[in-house]
């Protein structure tokens, strides 16, 4: 088989310290470092901080210490935590997020809306918003208001998936979204965009659950004319779950890398247990990242099979 020629490969590593990190974010990691690693590409690390209630410092001191344990390396961003506070926060990116809401705004993108958590459950069967404030022209400078997407009926976007194929996919069943929040926060759908065309990142590697949120981006970068994120390529990978057949979660306090970290546990655990659940053999020499790398390339080198 004849690899398909790609560009030069520009990916993320994009953890929230939100939480101590998990099996699953460990694989994600894994897939996306060996992707970059594997054709010679550039990958950065941002930290998606941007929701400062939920950021602890203690949980940002963790993932770097994570990292370090996993052995991936990365070409570009925070070199520590100190880093991130001076210079790489996501704080320290508002204004170009800002930016992009009110060019939304001014096209009529966007509404207010002034509904409650409990009041959106109180009138939807399913919890979607059923667009209560959508006509009402409420105030954006209320105080405790949203900024909802004004989703059209129809909203068609082309998917370009990893390697080498694509599919069209609706942005418009995932409603109005919020994308600035009544706390004033701008939300992660319009964050994650704005941080991912700066820096010309063309891969982009994630759990199946948010194949959503990869369509009403590539509906967001339709509106903004961010073109190059149109071009950007997906892989959406399956999810590891509990036993219970629910995916890993921060919130659920599942295996934390930490905890394996600081029991002794070594790295190696971790590779030749992702290399079990991929079904490659020899798994027993998986000593090091490197040997993870070494595996990929020689089990699925196109990255298919994810």
């Amino acid at each position: 088989m004849v690899e398909p020629e790609l560009p030069l490969l520009r990916s993320r590593l994009a953890p929230t310290p939100s939480g101590h990190l998990h099996l699953g974010n460990a694989f994600n990691f894994l897939l996306t470092w060996v992707l970059v690693r594997s054709r010679g590409g550039h990958l950065l690390l941002r930290v998606d901080d941007l929701d400062a209630p939920r950021a602890k410092p203690e949980f940002l001191d963790s993932l770097f210490l994570d990292l370090e344990w996993l052995g991936l390396d990365w070409d570009s961003g925070p070199e520590g935590p100190e880093d991130v506070r001076k210079t790489w926060s996501q704080q320290h990116r508002r204004d170009h997020y800002e930016s992009a809401l009110t060019q939304l705004r001014q096209q009529g993108d966007l509404f207010a809306c002034i509904c409650s958590r409990k009041q959106i459950q109180t009138l939807s069967n399913d919890g979607r918003y059923p667009g209560t404030c959508r006509n009402r022209d409420r105030d954006f400078s209320t105080p405790e208001t949203a900024w909802r997407l004004r989703m059209p009926d129809s909203a068609p976007v082309l998917v370009h998936d990893w390697p080498d194929s694509e599919h069209l996919a609706d942005a418009a069943s995932a409603g109005d979204l919020v994308l600035h929040r009544r706390d004033g926060i701008p939300a992660y759908q319009i964050a994650s965009l704005v941080d991912d065309v700066n820096p010309g990142i063309n891969l982009i590697v994630r759990g199946e659950d948010l194949r959503e949120s990869s369509v009403v981006q590539l509906h967001l970068a339709q509106r903004l004319k961010a073109d190059s994120f149109l071009q950007i390529r997906f892989l959406h990978h399956s999810l590891l779950t509990r036993p219970d057949g629910i995916k890993l979660s921060k919130s659920k306090e599942d295996t934390t890398l930490k905890s394996m970290r600081e029991s002794g546990t070594g790295a190696s655990v971790v590779y030749k247990m992702f290399a079990r659940w991929r079904n490659w053999s020899a798994t027993s020499d998986f000593q090091q990242v490197a040997d993870w790398l070494e595996g990929f390339c020689t089990h699925d080198p196109f990255g298919k099979n994810l």
